[in-house]
C-alpha cells in the first residue's frame, strides 16, 4: 500500500479484553543490529521487531558487508566483522523513517575508513541533525549537511576522532548513542553528561557485548581500544508500542487487557507514572530480569482518570508516548498540563500542534503551546483526523475512538508499520472495531 492511500476507520465505543504480547522494542532492536554487526562472533537475537525502522538498519549493515540472516518470527543471526570490518557501501545508505538510525549511524560511521552518505524520506530529511553533527564535529569528524542541518548526511572516512567531554543541552539518548558510539573509534575518553535521565539501552548493551561503559551521576563514559564480544539478545516487547494498550484499556468501560513481556527499563516507565499519576490501574506481575533488561506482564483495568500537571522529570522518560497520553487526557475528568516537551515538534511530526489540531476535530479544547499543551477534557465527537504520516499520531487517534461518540477516520497510516507491524489485527482481537482501508 502506497505511503498516501492507507487509513483507518475506527467505530466508535467497545472495549478491550484479552492477553497480548505487543511486538519487540525497537530501540533494543536497532541496536542490536548495530552493535552485533561491529563486535567479534556472531550474535542472534530473539524478539527482534520486523518493522520498517529497523530492517532499514539491518539492510544499511548488510550493504556494508556485514552477514546477517533473518529476520524469521523475531530470529536475527549477525555475524559480526569487528570495530574495524565494516566496508564502503556502493550507494547511499537509505534509511527510511528512523531517525534513531540516522543519528546513531552518524556517530558509529564517522570513525570509519570510509566516505558515507545517509539519507532517508521526506520526513526524516526535514529533522534535526545538527544536535549530532556539532558534537562529531568537535570531536574531528567530517561531517556535511543541507544548509538547513538536515539530511542528507554525507560522512566523510579516515577522520582522526578524539575524546570530548560533551554537556547535552538536551535530554536526547539518540545523542547520547550517537557520541558513545563515535567514542568507540576516537582516541581517549569520550563522555557525555546528560540534563535528565534518558533510555540507556545503548550502554547496557555495550556492557552486555563486554564493552567497558562507566557512569558517574548523569556522566556516562568509554574509552577506545575495547573489544565487542558476540552474544544472545532477548528483545523485550516495546513500551511505547504497549502505551496505546495502556492508555485504551484505561479509558474503555470493562476493559481488562494483559500484555506480556513487556520491557520495563526504568528509564522508559515514564508512561506508567504519569498514567497511575492519572489514576490508572495498571499491575505489574511475573517482573523479571532479561539479558540485562528488566521485564514484566502488565495487567491494565478500566478506571476513571483524572487530569494532572505532568512533572517534567516524566518527560524525557515518556516523549514518544506523548501522543497517547495526550488521548488519556482528552478523556480525564479536569485539565491536564505538559510543559518542558519542545522535543514534541521535532519528531516524525510536530506532535504538538498535529495532535492539538486532531483533538480540537474531535472537539475537545486542547491548546498548543511552544513546549506542550493544556487540555480541556470533554466529550469527543467522530471526525476526520490527519496523522501527517506520522505513526504515533495514527495509533493514538485510533485508541481514541474507544471513547468517541461517532466514527473516526484516521488518514496517511502507512508508517504505522516502522514501529508496530500487525498493529490492525493485534487491536481488532483486543476489541477495538479497526479496519485498515487502501483508497
Amino acid at each position: 500500500m502506497s505511503q498516501s492511500t492507507l487509513r483507518f476507520r475506527i467505530a466508535p465505543g467497545g472495549s478491550l479484553n484479552g492477553t497480548a504480547r505487543v511486538p519487540g522494542d525497537k530501540s533494543i532492536s536497532h541496536r542490536s543490529i548495530m552493535l552485533g554487526a561491529i563486535a567479534e562472533g556472531t550474535t542472534r537475537v530473539t524478539g527482534f521487531l520486523q518493522a520498517e525502522d529497523c530492517l532499514a538498519t539491518m539492510n544499511a549493515f548488510r550493504a556494508m558487508g556485514v552477514g546477517i540472516e533473518g529476520p524469521e518470527e523475531g530470529r536475527v543471526t549477525v555475524h559480526g566483522v569487528g570495530l574495524r570490518g565494516l566496508k564502503a557501501p556502493s550507494e547511499p545508505l537509505y534509511l527510511g523513517n528512523s531517525g534513531t538510525s540516522m543519528r546513531l549511524l552518524s556517530g558509529l560511521l564517522a570513525g570509519q575508513a570510509f566516505d558515507t552518505v545517509l539519507t532517508g524520506d521526506a520526513s526524516l530529511t526535514r529533522r534535526p541533525m545538527r544536535r549530532v553533527t556539532e558534537p562529531l564535529r568537535r570531536m574531528g569528524a567530517r561531517i556535511d549537511t543541507s544548509p538547513d542541518g538536515t539530511a542528507p548526511l554525507r560522512i566523510y572516512g579516515n577522520a582522526m576522532l578524539r575524546g570530548i567531554h560533551y554537556d547535552m543541552p538536551v535530554a536526547s539518548a539518540q545523542v547520547k548513542s550517537c557520541l558513545l558510539l563515535a567514542g568507540l573509534y576516537a582516541e581517549g575518553e569520550t563522555s557525555v553528561t546528560e540534563p535528565a535521565p534518558t533510555r540507556d539501552h545503548s550502554e547496557r548493551m555495550l556492557a552486555g557485548f563486554g564493552y567497558p561503559v562507566r557512569r558517574q551521576g548523569s556522566r556516562i563514559a568509554v574509552r577506545s581500544g575495547g573489544l565487542l564480544t558476540g552474544c544472545d539478545i532477548d528483545v523485550p516487547s516495546d513500551i511505547s508500542s504497549a502505551a496505546f494498550f495502556l492508555v485504551g484499556a484505561s479509558i474503555a468501560p470493562g476493559a481488562d487487557i494483559t500484555l506480556r513481556h513487556v520491557g520495563m527499563n526504568p528509564t522508559r516507565t515514564g508512561v506508567i507514572d504519569i498514567l497511575r499519576l492519572m489514576g490508572a490501574d495498571i499491575e505489574l506481575l511475573n517482573l523479571h530480569e532479561v539479558g540485562g533488561e528488566p521485564v514484566a506482564d502488565l495487567r491494565v483495568r478500566s478506571a476513571p482518570l483524572r487530569g494532572a500537571a505532568i512533572p517534567e522529570e516524566f518527560v524525557p522518560l515518556a516523549i514518544d508516548e506523548f501522543p497517547a497520553l495526550f488521548i488519556a487526557a482528552a478523556c480525564a475528568e479536569g485539565e491536564t498540563r505538559l510543559s518542558g516537551a519542545e522535543e514534541l515538534r521535532v519528531k516524525e511530526s510536530d506532535r504538538i500542534q498535529v495532535m492539538a489540531d486532531g483533538l480540537q476535530v474531535l472537539g475537545v479544547d486542547a491548546r498548543p503551546t511552544p513546549d506542550g499543551m493544556v487540555i480541556q477534557p470533554g466529550p469527543m465527537s467522530g471526525g476526520e483526523i490527519e496523522s501527517h504520516g506520522d505513526h504515533r499520531i495514527a495509533m493514538s487517534f485510533a485508541i481514541a475512538a474507544l471513547r468517541a461518540r461517532g466514527s473516526i477516520e484516521v488518514r496517511d497510516c502507512a508508517n504505522v508499520n516502522t514501529s508496530f507491524p500487525g498493529f490492525v489485527t493485534l487491536a481488532a482481537s483486543l476489541g477495538l472495531g479497526i479496519e485498515a482501508l487502501e483508497d
